[in-house]
């Protein structure tokens, strides 16, 4: 279709036609920017933390006298946990995904303590049968051995204690190590003396998961057996048992189970709901840039189908003329779709300019990432489409008149 007619009526519609191109800018500049932000706050709230979620409980215990030794105590709870109905394994550790504790450590390859950290990583003081509770995945090497742990007391006042063993996650092997095998390898995180890698888990958060820090996603284990005055019960429920059954029966086990010392639960909750609450504000997030999406592509939409509307009642006797001297309906059909394509294509243009100064404003204010140059095309091709269907209706209705009904009302 000769386009120099339809760019000959726009140029006499500058204003409308101005507008329109404004409006379909704006919308392309906010639309890219907030569907990447959307889809940046999804992949946060799926990010896999490693774990059977579906099957994990999680509580803490402080007791209202101070323990000297609570390690009989800490090991008289974990078998009487054990035993109750539901229970697949228990553990106990410092800090969870998820939680309120964050421990980091800086992670040295050499026994020097004035050299540089080679990285920084979650620091898992985990009993017995961590990996087991947590369903973690070993991709190389083996779990801790019995021999291996030690009492996370014995550490106090210790400048140089001895803890033998750690198990990385794949992450921080690739981090120290790049391409080559870590097991066997050395690191240090207590003192002078190595903790030699004896296994690697295919994924293990760090309590913070989703956040932009890159060393949020190393994490290390260590065999340091933490005391329930320090340290947070982690249960597996065993298929078909209920949450939070389990959850109660365990609490209301612990608080019946130290004779003469008062304790109180804390902080009880199940993996699923922990996992809800932490990203409440993504969810909001989403719900909110969403809702901006949608808001600005239909505001546009109608704005499209007003305009050619109004242009369809201002060129009435065009049409007329135009169908008898033989145009046809798909003609005049074309006709206001190409229009709509050419202000569409001036506004996307100048959308996508937008867009990325966008992006650099958000890069320097809150230190995001640039904007992805797939997400460009993709909302280009949504405008489009989103302007011929707008379009769609009133140019049909243009395509309608009869010649004669055209021409006696122009």
């Amino acid at each position: 279709m000769d386009i120099l007619p339809i760019l000959s009526t726009l140029k006499r519609h500058k204003t409308a036609a101005g507008l329109i191109v404004l409006q379909i800018a704006l919308t392309c500049a906010i639309v890219c920017n907030a569907l990447f932000l959307i889809f940046q706050r999804i992949e946060r709230i799926s990010a896999d933390t490693g774990m059977a979620e579906s099957e994990l409980v999680m509580f803490s215990l402080s007791s209202m006298a101070r323990v000297e030794n609570p390690e009989p105590q800490t090991q008289a709870d974990l078998a009487a946990l054990r035993q109750l109905p539901g229970v697949a394994s228990v553990t106990l550790t410092n800090q969870y995904p998820y939680g309120r504790n964050s421990n980091n450590s800086g992670v040295r390859l050499a026994p020097d303590n004035k050299l540089p950290s080679r990285a920084v990583a979650s620091h898992y003081q985990t009993g017995r049968d961590f990996i087991r509770t947590l369903g973690l995945k070993l991709v190389a090497g083996r779990d801790f051995e019995p021999t291996e742990y030690v009492a996370n007391s014995s550490l106090d006042d210790n400048p140089n204690p001895r803890v033998p063993a750690v198990i990385l996650n794949k992450r921080l092997a690739e981090v120290l190590w790049p391409g080559e095998s870590a097991l066997g390898k050395a690191i240090y995180v207590y003192g002078d003396e190595p903790q030699r890698v004896v296994g690697v888990v295919e994924s293990l958060s760090s309590p913070n998961p989703g956040s932009q820090d890159d060393n949020t996603l190393n994490a290390m284990m260590f065999p340091v057996q933490p005391s329930f005055r320090g340290g947070s019960f982690v249960i597996r429920v065993a298929p078909g048992a209920d949450r939070e059954a389990v959850l109660k029966a365990a609490t209301d086990k612990l608080l019946a189970n130290s004779p003469g010392l008062r304790r109180v639960i804390r902080d009880q909750d199940t993996m699923l709901k922990l996992r809800a609450n932490y990203y409440r504000q993504d969810r909001s997030m989403i719900q909110l840039l969403a809702g901006v999406c949608v808001g600005l592509l239909v505001v546009t939409a109608f704005g499209i189908v007003g305009l050619a509307s109004f242009w369809v009642q201002q060129r009435t006797r065009m049409i007329g003329t135009r169908r008898a001297l033989g145009a046809t309906r798909g003609q005049i059909l074309r006709y206001f779709q190409t229009e709509n394509l050419l202000l569409s294509t001036v506004g996307i243009a100048l959308g996508m300019i937008g867009a990325y100064g966008i992006s650099l404003l958000l890069m320097r204010t809150y230190e995001l990432p640039r904007l992805p140059f797939v997400y460009l095309p993709a909302g280009a091709l949504a405008l489009w489409t989103l302007g011929q269907i707008a379009v769609l209706a009133p140019a049909r209705r243009a395509a309608a008149l009869p010649p004669v009904a055209a021409l006696r009302g122009g």
